[in-house]
């Protein structure tokens, strides 16, 4: 009873100065992750990548669980949906790094964060209460718009690839189906800590072996490079992701998720500054739709 009022003291009902620059962080760092994977890729094999990243991060959210006390909501009963879960973040961030070895930051952060018009359509169709009104239409259709020009759209330089951008929507794809499967399964109830560690210890040998079938496991590797990895295990998968859950445990759930749009922004222009990606008006015309229509998808009626 105590803990509940604790919550109920804590949750507010509009974003204060604390949530935004909170928001603004995790936002650019999940931006900037992007910037990380495509660097990293220079010198590990990019499936090998994601694979050694999901068994890192296996420890640190496993760690945390411990800290929480939240170990016991890991069940055997929730085995099928875990292994669902984890077989489709697999797959997700097999595409995403694939996408960053194949295409642009900006292209494939863009393209990937068009994640809410597919779980947008999922849930009209198999989530009660969670049919599209006309103006979460109106955002779907204009994310979807944007991400096709994206992907139609073309440059002159940072040699961006169709096989680049249908990765990038894959692992959107990916991305809106563990989002389902946390909401239409029985992990509801776990919460999303618990999710989180199913997705990356079921990931961590599917990717690993997947990696096997894309060529050798090291490029060019240099030592920065196992910093990055374990960085983006540690602060990137776990810290960032806990950060998230608490930003929505505090604030409106709506105000959160709407500023996800920041996200390939900082993206498209973090690639500009460190790999020189040029900032075409395409694509500066599809990431303005594909975040109008996040926004809209994400605001309340």
């Amino acid at each position: 009873m105590v803990a509940a009022n604790l919550g109920d003291k804590m949750r507010k009902d509009r974003l204060d100065g604390t949530g935004f620059a909170t928001l603004l962080a995790v936002t650019l760092l999940l931006a900037f992750n992007q910037i990380i994977v495509k660097y990293v890729n220079q010198g590990i094999q990019p499936v090998f990548f994601a694979g050694i990243r999901s068994a890192l991060a296996v420890v640190f959210v496993g760690i945390w669980l411990w800290y929480r006390g939240l170990i016991p909501r890991i069940k055997l009963a929730d085995l099928a949906p875990g292994l669902v879960m984890g077989g489709l973040f697999a797959i997700e961030f097999l595409a995403l790094f694939l996408a960053l070895d194949l295409t642009t930051v900006g292209r494939s952060a863009l393209i990937m964060y068009s994640m809410p018009v597919w779980m947008g359509l999922l849930a009209h169709f198999f989530l009660p209460g969670e049919r599209l009104t006309p103006l979460k239409t109106a955002g779907l259709a204009l994310a979807f718009a944007g991400t096709a020009w994206a992907i139609l759209s073309k440059t002159t330089t940072g040699d961006p690839s169709l096989l680049g951008d249908f990765c990038a929507l894959v692992a959107a794809w990916g991305w809106a189906g563990t989002a389902f499967v946390a909401r239409k399964t029985r992990l509801r109830e776990a919460g999303p800590e618990a999710q989180l560690f199913w997705m990356v210890l079921v990931s961590a040998p599917l990717l690993l072996v997947a990696s096997l079938f894309f060529g050798p496991l090291l490029r060019d590797i240099q030592p920065i490079h196992w910093v990055w990895v374990v960085f983006q295990a540690g602060v990137v998968v776990a810290g960032g992701f806990v950060t998230w859950l608490w930003l929505l445990s505090v604030y409106p759930t709506s105000t959160v998720a709407s500023f996800s749009f920041l996200t390939p922004i900082f993206a498209i222009f973090l690639g500009h500054l460190i790999f020189g990606e040029l900032l075409s008006p395409s694509l500066i015309g599809a990431s303005a739709l594909v975040s109008a229509g996040i926004v809209l998808v994400n605001r309340r009626v």
